[in-house]
């Protein structure tokens, strides 16, 4: 039963930082039809930002409190986040709204390696050691271990679910996005600006994985150029499993793939004595994309992206 239970806290803290990331994903395929592969690199500068400001901050400021410094590191962050997903979107894709469906896609696919590369170049492609901002020690849960960079991990991941919510179904912004989504040219009669629509659109995203980012290398204490990928192809996978173009189901698809994950390595972990579980850990987030794409290619919550004329 501690085993499960460890399992199932691991899988919410993982399925917590996919969910936040597959978000960027549904968003922008619900407003566009577009699937942005960059998104996970745009996880990936975020994070290298943050270990940039926290460790130089620590060296010229070495008494300044961790959840401050963490703080100060994500605004940052965001920020530079936002503005590469805003440049993406009006330089790479906007472009090519009305080509054919393979062209943006190929394009995304082209912006993510040369976003790692980039990256390579200016933070060098080692790993890097990220700073422990928060107490070490570890709280006892009926047998389980959590610690409190986990526990920030589901509370801040619960704080921004709510304030995503709350933005698309009650102000002027998620109406417009809710417009856009249903039909771009309507909405334009009605009054919305499109452009201006995808845009915060994009940034939004950005900050989502921002915050999944900084989680990331939090709870795994590295980061490296090619950390995004990953990640970003389990959070695309979650999308899809929830039913990609519905928030509900973006969530509900990274919880469900992270807890899959971190149950079925752990479990394969026990049977091999530790030998395999972290191993097999990526193949699980695929097999439940096979199988959803066979028997379910909608994903478990459909889809509720209209078709436009």
């Amino acid at each position: 039963m501690e085993i499960l239970l460890q399992q199932i806290i691991n899988g919410l803290v993982l399925g917590s930082m996919y969910a936040l990331v597959a978000l960027g994903y549904t968003m922008v395929y619900g407003i566009i039809n577009l699937i942005n592969f960059a998104h996970g690199e745009v996880l990936m500068v975020g994070a290298l930002t943050s270990w940039a400001i926290i460790t130089t901050a620590q060296e010229a400021m070495p008494g300044i409190p961790g959840w401050l410094l963490l703080l100060v590191a994500f605004i940052i962050s965001a920020v530079v986040a936002s503005a590469l997903n805003y440049a993406i979107e009006k330089i790479a894709y906007r472009p090519l709204r009305n080509s054919p469906k393979l062209a943006p896609l190929i394009t995304a696919i082209g912006v993510s390696i040369l976003l790692q590369t980039l990256a390579m170049i200016i933070f060098k492609p080692n790993y890097k050691p990220y700073p422990t901002l928060l107490p070490p020690k570890p709280f006892e849960i009926a047998g389980a271990v959590i610690t409190s960079t986990q526990i920030m991990i589901l509370g801040v991941t619960a704080i921004s679910l709510a304030v995503l919510m709350y933005l698309v179904n009650y102000t002027r912004l998620g109406r417009a996005m809710r417009a856009t989504s249903e039909n771009p040219r309507v909405a334009a009669l009605m009054g919305v600006k499109p452009d201006t629509v995808i845009s915060a659109t994009f940034v939004i995203g950005a900050v989502l994985a921002t915050i999944a980012g900084i989680m990331y290398a939090s709870n795994y204490g590295t980061v490296q150029h090619t950390m995004g990928f990953l990640p970003g192809l389990k959070a695309f996978t979650a999308a899809v499993f929830g039913g990609i173009g519905n928030l509900a189901g973006a969530v509900v698809g990274g919880i469900l793939l992270g807890l899959i994950e971190a149950i079925g390595s752990g479990y394969i972990g026990i049977a091999t004595g530790g030998v395999l579980g972290s191993h097999y850990s990526d193949i699980f987030a695929f097999i439940v994309l096979i199988i959803i794409l066979t028997l379910r290619p909608s994903g478990l919550l459909g889809e509720r992206v209209a078709d436009r004329a």
